[in-house]
């Protein structure tokens, strides 16, 4: 059977809540990285909003689909990173694929708002200042997301 490799198309979901508390989780392959809700696209014709509607749920047990609570409260922040992908982690693409386009979203939740990991792919978690957050993520493009997030939210609010 072919190798199916994951496409180079991602979300990334900063959770918050109306605070600017940030939910980090631990990625359960790799010690001590913590991180916000990613995840590629499942297949070339999933949106980046239905991406992100599903990584939300898969990793955290947040549902924001359309009709749910929550849904309103999934913003797209119009905005992409691209980057190399980390070493580490390339085994997963395809041969040659070295960069990957990262789509960013927000999304508040009440601050009581029950997480459920996916043990699968984290361990715990922990909710944060947002400074305190992206000191504490892995990623440079989600430590900038989480530095972002005053200014985002603010913007959310005066749509």
């Amino acid at each position: 059977m072919p190798k199916v490799y994951k496409i180079p198309q991602s979300v990334l979901v900063v959770i918050y809540t109306p605070a600017l508390n940030v939910l980090l989780i631990k990625r359960a392959d790799a010690a001590d990285f913590w991180q916000s809700v990613t995840g590629s696209k499942d297949t070339p014709g999933e949106t980046f909003e239905q991406t992100a509607v599903r990584e939300v749920q898969e990793e955290t047990g947040i549902d924001c689909a359309p009709g749910t609570p929550l849904a309103a409260h999934l913003r797209d922040w119009r905005l992409e990173n691209v980057y190399d992908i980390y070493p580490r982690w390339r085994h997963r693409y395809g041969p040659g694929v070295t960069r990957n386009t990262e789509h960013l979203f927000g999304l508040q939740v009440p601050a009581a708002t029950p997480v459920r990991l996916s043990p699968r792919e984290h361990t715990s978690y922990q909710w944060l200042p947002y400074l305190e957050a992206a000191a504490a993520c892995f990623s440079p493009s989600n430590a900038e997301a989480c530095l972002m997030l005053p200014r985002m939210a603010a913007a959310k609010a005066s749509i």
